[in-house]
């Protein structure tokens, strides 16, 4: 299932709308502030879907019943643009398990993208609910990649997928060829990739404006 977040009213269409302004993205560290506060609030949405347990928790007057989720989800990133978008998550979820996961294009010459997944740092997965963030979705293949390297940590309960924007066709490749039945939470899908395969209008390189240019 897709969950489009921007397309109902709320604030949350003000943080995507900063993220992609070429004026406000000079400030990188409002660009990484943005990215954050996108991931409170995708971590919120997927909260709603949950398991929760009926609570009793003790105030200075009496006892309250509280409905409370009896365990926390495990983070996963894609380094390292889904860091800033893994600390808004960890807002939301404070006590959630971490992972992180490396993935990058390789020059190959031609039109063609080699991805490369190399690093990778992560807990049991085995009957988890699974969050992978990456602040871009352009052709799915780093996030397909990501996910089977991830589950040879164990099969999740249940997989979700934040990011901030998504090209049409990385919602496509990605419900075709999963292997497990996943959630993706975003914020806008963008109908077009260019010839280098970046979102458009997209908002360039989320790694290079949160962090710097790299070699």
């Amino acid at each position: 299932m897709v969950h489009e977040i921007g397309k109902t009213n709320s604030i949350f269409n003000h943080f995507i709308a900063e993220i992609r302004d070429e004026e406000i993205q000079k400030d990188s560290l409002r660009f990484r502030r943005n990215l954050e506060r996108i991931g409170e609030i995708l971590g919120y949405e997927i909260s709603k879907t949950l398991t929760y347990k009926e609570t009793v928790v003790k105030t200075p007057l009496g006892k309250a019943n509280v409905k409370l989720m009896p365990e926390q989800p495990v983070i996963a990133s894609i380094l390292r643009a889904g860091l800033t978008l893994h600390n808004g998550l960890l807002n939301t979820f404070d006590k959630a398990e971490n992972a992180f996961i490396s993935a990058y294009r390789r020059p190959t010459g031609t039109d063609e993208i080699d991805v490369m997944v190399e690093y990778k740092a992560c807990p049991d997965l085995t009957d988890k609910t699974l969050i992978i963030a990456d602040p871009m979705l352009a052709t799915g293949l780093s996030m397909a990649l990501v996910f089977e390297a991830l589950l040879k940590n164990g099969t999740p309960k249940k997989i979700h997928i934040a990011a901030a924007i998504a090209s049409q066709s990385a919602i496509d490749m990605l419900k075709k060829n999963l292997p497990i039945p996943t959630d993706i939470w975003v914020g806008s899908i963008d109908e077009n990739l260019n010839a280098k395969s970046y979102i458009v209008p997209g908002l360039g390189d989320a790694g290079d404006l949160a962090y710097g240019v790299k070699l």
